[in-house]
């Protein structure tokens, strides 16, 4: 079984039409969608339109935070950029499509494998993983031996020993990397639809439960596309120039 796996697609049509086709060209049995579908980016409608598809074909879909306060409003952990953002993508979705948002659960798990949009620990309080300390929560409150998330927009990998030691791991682009099974992992699969590592090309991750392999890719995409979409909405302009530097 070979899962591709998306997150933070960001209402990003372009990156996220790069990053399937990318998919449909290698074996990938199944998809797994981590959170935050809309918000930041022009497309929030069709990105979640194709997302309701590919859940109707079997992908799996968990709920973040963006997904949830367009569907039911911002608090105030959002900047005044999310924030304007979310009020934009809240009046161009419909109700059909907000009540998908809705009906999401925060996390999946499924053949020894958590799926969430943040941290493991305390799902919906929206915790960024970005280092092994900060990844050290999930492994004491989860049984699962893989966990995956999104969230930071930074691609991130980190082991767990048996005497619950957490380490960061350094990892290749495109190639695979297995995963120790006498150790535990959480990878965060960085974002399809704004990229803050400084890269620009599109990020998600494939994982192999057969031969138990994790592989990282970036999808070049054209950004200025995006970002020329993102003006003509009327969106902040912030968010059309971090896409074109990945920041």
């Amino acid at each position: 079984m070979r899962i591709a796996m998306l997150a933070d697609i960001h209402a990003n049509r372009a990156a996220m039409e790069a990053v399937l086709a990318d998919v449909a060209a290698r074996t990938v049995d199944r998809i797994a969608i981590l959170g935050d579908i809309v918000g930041y980016g022009p497309d929030p409608g069709w990105c979640l339109d194709r997302v309701r598809a590919l859940v109707a074909q079997g992908a799996i879909c968990v709920r973040g935070n963006h997904d949830e306060a367009a569907a039911q409003g911002a608090d105030a952990s959002f900047s005044s950029t999310a924030r304007a953002a979310i009020q934009w993508t809240a009046g161009v979705l419909d109700a059909e499509q907000k009540a998908f948002l809705t009906s999401l659960p925060l996390r999946h798990s499924e053949d020894g494998v958590l799926y969430v949009h943040a941290s493991a620990n305390d799902s919906g309080n929206w915790i960024y993983v970005t280092s092994a300390q900060k990844a050290l929560p999930s492994f004491r409150v989860t049984s699962e031996r893989l966990i995956f998330c999104g969230h930071v927009h930074v691609p991130l990998l980190a082991s767990c020993d048996g005497g619950g030691r957490v380490t960061q791991v350094e990892f290749p682009i495109g190639k695979p990397l297995p995963l120790i099974r006498s150790r535990r992992w959480l990878g965060v699969v960085g974002s399809v639809g704004q990229p803050r590592d400084g890269s620009a090309a599109a990020a998600y991750a494939i994982l192999d439960l057969g031969t138990n392999e994790l592989t990282f890719r970036r999808v070049p995409y054209d950004s200025a596309l995006t970002a020329a979409r993102i003006r003509s909405a009327g969106l902040p302009e912030a968010l059309a120039l971090r896409l074109t530097k990945g920041d």
